[in-house]
């Protein structure tokens, strides 16, 4: 004996228009992939040889910087010449008028006061020097 089942029964259907649907945008995809893709051109470019690679560079004569320093004690020195209170004004003046374009380089020694090197960097400043940089150096500690 047959007893019929209340559910309706479904037959397994495949559906191709989807899978139709995906190969068509994979298919444009690839295309204008390939059809986007530049052909790099190169350029000829004549390289050094070994020799000339090896002929040391002439060291710098000149530098074009002026390094300002302030020690423990509060003196400035410039460029290692150890200039008094009173001459730093006087010198960082002759220095712009001889070159507005001038650079400086202002360092403090550790034992320097915070409040020295802001000093020296407010009369740099008020010289009419604008290129300023500051010059950390950290000693290589034990490893």
């Amino acid at each position: 004996m047959k007893v019929a089942s209340p559910l309706p029964h479904k037959h397994a259907r495949i559906e191709i228009i989807p899978l139709i649907d995906i190969m068509f945008f994979l298919l444009a995809s690839f295309m204008m992939v390939s059809l986007s893709q530049v052909h790099m051109k190169g350029i000829r470019v004549n390289l050094p040889s070994s020799k000339a690679v090896a002929q040391p560079t002439p060291p710098p004569t000149k530098k074009d910087y002026t390094a300002l320093r302030v020690d423990g004690d509060g003196l400035v020195h410039f460029d290692q010449e150890v200039v008094t209170d009173g001459d730093v004004m006087p010198r960082l003046m002759q220095m712009h008028k001889a070159n507005p374009n001038v650079k400086v380089f202002i360092s403090g020694d550790k034992e320097a006061l915070h409040g020295d090197v802001i000093k020296l960097l407010d009369r740099v400043r008020s010289a009419g020097i604008d290129k300023v940089g500051y010059e950390i150096k950290v000693k290589a500690g034990p490893k």
